[in-house]
């Protein structure tokens, strides 16, 4: 049997391509709010970034989000982005390590 393909996603800031597992996904719903999908299930544009902040201050200096979400982002919105960012990434960075070691049982 083949082994199951991973899907692989770059992240804006830096370009990396990684399994979309291992990034934060930013998404823009229909509706025009831009959170942040942990899930990476939510309904919307979305945009893939590391879970390092240099990443994020990287991408919100180069306005990667405007480019990939197709929108304007603002100032305040930018600002929300990084608290959230900044409460999810230990929660990101643990679900993370949890799916290294299910891989690493297998």
């Amino acid at each position: 049997m083949k082994p199951r393909k991973i899907p692989q996603r770059k992240c804006v800031a830096c370009q990396e391509m990684m399994p979309k597992k291992e990034l934060i996904r930013i998404v823009r719903s229909p509706q025009g709010d831009i959170q942040i999908d942990l899930t990476g299930k939510k309904p919307g544009r979305g945009a893939y970034l590391c879970g390092k902040t240099s990443c994020f201050k990287l991408a919100k200096k180069s306005k990667a989000f405007e480019r990939a979400l197709k929108t304007p982002v603002s100032a305040d919105i930018y600002d929300r982005l990084e608290a959230d960012f900044i409460k999810v990434e230990d929660e990101f960075i643990a679900n993370k390590e949890n799916v290294q070691d299910d891989d690493d049982d297998e």
